[in-house]
């Protein structure tokens, strides 16, 4: 591109135009010489327009840039073709950044060009906004809390690497979704109408949400909503921030679940203390009918009723007893009872269900020094999510089988325990003694037993492993050092 112009009638013409052109403007000869120089080049230079012509054009710039903007200019008319480069340029110690062009002119379509047009469009707020620009992309993309923008439809325009990891989603899949796409639809019609009503009249919205991630886990943030406003003060887009808040709200339903617990820890000493009572008249009639008659089969009958009377005290008792706050005291412990008792209280809930269970326990385990209601509660979880698993299984026709073993070698004892279950997953194994991290639909479990059974047995300075295999079953092994 180059500028054709009449001699001194399109020159008289050019020069009117010149003064009102955007940024500093420049005639300049061939060899570089202002010739002149219109009214905005004083803004940047402090210098009139006759102070500055005939003087170098090179010379306005710094001796790092002068070389390179003449390289430039020299280019432009050898080439006869325009030339466009970004510079800097420094005056009373302020530094400004330009957009700098060459555009050489004749006055015919031959010959070599005898002057050049500079045009040096100040670009320094320009470069601002980019650096500002990077600099909040770079936060976005690297902050741990999930951001989105969506259009005026509620499209998503952007999401953060954050945004993607919370939501399961790859971020192909999300770009021009309704935020909807992952929504739990717990939340009623009302509130998010209430929702589009603030943001759309430019004001800031902020609740607590719940939405479910791809694979239909749930996930719950607390989601502040701010509308993008252009220089008239009209919404352009929304841009969205979430505070990730699952852990919270799990850690809430967790206490819920402990007071429960709790109260079922109060309401079974009540039942055991209202039903004792009724339960040691009835075994004492029943001993006192016993000796009374002769009947062998009113015998055999009365001692039937004896053993379920003490059957239904001793689940009791084990309820109680399990229920109770831990003393945290250290004691010498018996596995195999602890196992025992563990299997009664499951058994309790799972007789109906047609669950075997095997039990091979040796005999001469010694007792171990350990705080006797925890280890039975890192068995009864076991065992909990074991009876889950077999009654998840598809196949009905499949053994329902829990095993349960213990042993000794010179320095630990081992303890397994095994189903017949659907088996866990290869992906979720590595994650099964995470916090909160469970496989088992909402409102089954917390995805904490396995955790607190972890903790307990790494704090007696054992081991708690896994094995498993999709549609066979699953294995817990413990190993528990003879020396504690």
């Amino acid at each position: 591109m180059s500028i054709i112009l009449k001699e001194k009638e399109d020159f008289k013409f050019g020069f009117e135009l010149f003064d009102d052109f955007y940024g500093m403007c420049f005639f300049l000869s061939e060899k570089g010489l202002i010739i002149k120089s219109n009214k905005s080049t004083e803004k940047y230079l402090l210098k009139t327009e006759d102070e500055l012509k005939n003087t170098s054009f090179f010379d306005i710039f710094s001796d790092e840039n002068k070389e390179k903007i003449e390289k430039f200019f020299f280019k432009s008319i050898s080439e006869k073709k325009s030339q466009n480069l970004s510079t800097t340029l420094t005056t009373n110690n302020k530094t400004w950044n330009f957009n700098l062009l060459f555009s050489p002119y004749f006055s015919n379509n031959h010959g070599t060009p005898k002057h050049c047009f500079a045009n040096v469009r100040d670009i320094t707020e320009k470069k601002q906004l980019e650096k500002d620009f990077l600099q909040f992309y770079s936060i976005a993309e690297n902050t741990v809390n999930p951001l989105q923008i969506t259009n005026l439809d509620g499209e998503m325009i952007y999401v953060n690497p954050a945004f993607v990891k919370v939501s399961g989603y790859l971020k192909e899949e999300l770009l021009g979704q309704n935020p909807r796409i992952f929504g739990s639809k717990k939340h009623p019609e009302k509130f998010w109408k209430n929702m589009w009503k603030t943001i759309s009249a430019g004001n800031v919205w902020s609740g607590e949400i719940e939405n479910k991630k791809k694979d239909g886990t749930p996930f719950y943030t607390q989601l502040l909503i701010s509308p993008i406003l252009d220089n008239d003060g009209k919404v352009t887009s929304y841009f969205g921030i979430h505070r990730d808040i699952t852990e919270k709200k799990m850690l809430e339903k967790q206490l819920i679940h402990t007071q429960k617990m709790e109260s079922m820890g109060t309401l079974a000493a009540g039942v055991a203390h209202e039903v004792g009572n009724p339960l040691a008249s009835i075994s004492a009639l029943v001993q006192v009918v016993l000796r009374s008659t002769t009947d062998d089969f009113a015998k055999e009958k009365l001692s039937l009723v004896r053993s379920q009377v003490g059957r239904i005290s001793k689940i009791i008792r084990d309820l109680v007893d399990f229920s109770r706050p831990s003393t945290y005291e250290l004691q010498l412990t018996d596995i195999n009872k602890q196992l025992e008792g563990a299997i009664d209280i499951i058994e309790v809930g799972t007789k109906n269900k047609e669950i075997e269970f095997i039990i091979n326990l040796e005999e001469n385990i010694p007792k171990l020094l350990l705080v006797a209601d925890q280890i039975q509660q890192v068995f009864i979880n076991i065992l909990l999510n074991a009876v889950d698993s077999i009654l998840d299984n598809p196949n009905k026709n499949k053994p329902k089988q829990i095993t349960v073993s213990s042993s000794i070698d010179d320095e630990n004892v081992n303890i397994v325990l095994s189903d017949t279950g659907i088996g866990i997953l290869e992906e979720d194994l590595e994650k099964i003694f995470e916090p909160f991290y469970t496989t088992k639909k909402e409102g089954r479990g917390t995805g904490l037993g396995l955790w607190v059974s972890y903790g307990i047995v790494k704090s007696l300075q054992g081991e708690l492993m896994v094995e498993s295999k999709r549609d066979i079953g699953t294995k817990f092994f413990i190993t528990l050092p003879t020396q504690t």
